[in-house]
């Protein structure tokens, strides 16, 4: 079943026709729990990966073995899960089954043996991968004639790219080249830093939606109109939409579109080429951006017969800085220069 966003509350192009030069069509991913393929487009299922290509690893110096295991955070998730879902106990709580609470109490963060030096490889963690045929917003991006994108990451902080989140690794290739796939298990850390930079299988269903700047992108005359716009009587009214929220940038993962500056101020990313940098790809903690946003054929996760797991708003279990977006800016001009990436 595919995913759609309701129209806009206003259509900000009729309303202020200066800023339709702005838009930029975005693809928004809509993950969903579900069980890809190496041939589909997903988030955190297994990569269209040649077997005779080596797997990428991480050897920038941070500690390495102190965290938990993957192979913990998705039985820990499993227990939750159908813990949520059983009658809960007249003493309150989770009604959890037999062994279950020691066993999430045995899933504790810490050290895990044998001790890596900081300079081991880690195998990295395959986070995506994004076929042009079910994201038509990367084809401006593909360098050359490739046609598919996977992006992996270090499951760990202290990078020098980015020192508070997860180094991330984009991988472009020509998918037909690939006849012959790594199959079984694809390699991973045997340690993450955090539960939230371990992905949960999810299939997509790619949208094409309209995306209007941040702001501090537009000229400042347009900027305050729009500010006085919002301030006026009309949008004192209870729900009235503003440009902010139900306007301008679409939530959750997606790929292309504008960057949302809700943290910093606007911090423009320029190449080393001197080219200003364009988003790519944002890794969203949650899907959810406002009831205007939430998709129709969805439950709305103010439904007070939703059960809580699994999370509706958090398919990915993708958490990163303090429930923020990652995001992935590429140079325009050149793809395979390097990408730089930020949290906010």
């Amino acid at each position: 079943m595919g995913r759609t966003t309701p129209p806009r509350p206003v259509d900000m192009a009729a309303l202020f026709p200066e800023i339709g030069p702005y838009a930029r069509t975005a693809t928004r991913l809509h993950p969903r729990p579900g069980a890809p393929t190496a041939g589909t487009s997903s988030v955190g299922g297994p990569l269209l990966w040649p077997v005779a290509e080596p797997w990428p690893v991480c050897r920038e110096a941070h500690p390495r073995s102190y965290g938990i295991r993957p192979a913990d955070v998705r039985r820990r998730r499993e227990i939750l899960a159908a813990a949520w879902l059983r009658p809960r106990p007249a003493a309150g709580g989770l009604a959890y089954a037999g062994d279950e609470e020691a066993e999430l109490d045995a899933m504790a963060e810490g050290p895990h043996p044998p001790p890596l030096p900081d300079d081991a490889p880690v195998p990295l963690m395959a986070l995506a991968q994004l076929f042009v045929r079910d994201v038509p917003a990367l084809a401006e991006f593909a360098p050359g004639d490739t046609d598919l994108l996977q992006v992996l990451w270090c499951p760990f902080d202290e990078h020098r790219s980015i020192p508070c989140a997860p180094a991330l690794r984009l991988v472009w290739r020509r998918a037909a080249q690939v006849t012959e796939v790594l199959a079984g298990r694809q390699p991973e850390p045997e340690v993450v830093e955090d539960e939230g930079y371990v992905p949960e299988p999810c299939v997509l269903h790619p949208e094409q939606v309209t995306d209007f700047p941040w702001h501090e992108y537009l000229p400042d005359a347009l900027a305050a109109r729009i500010r006085i716009w919002e301030e006026g009587p009309a949008q004192e009214l209870p729900g009235a939409p503003s440009y902010r929220a139900d306007l301008s940038l679409a939530p959750g993962w997606k790929a292309g579109g504008w960057d949302n500056w809700s943290v910093t101020d606007l911090q423009r990313q320029y190449c080393d080429c001197g080219r200003e940098l364009r988003l790519l790809l944002t890794i969203d903690s949650s899907e959810w951006g406002g009831a205007s946003w939430w998709p129709c054929e969805d439950p709305s996760p103010t439904d007070p017969d939703l059960p809580p797991v699994p999370l509706v708003g958090e398919p990915t279990e993708i958490a990163v800085g303090r429930y923020g977006a990652y995001r992935v800016f590429v140079c325009p001009a050149d793809a395979s220069h390097p990408h730089r990436a930020d949290v906010q």
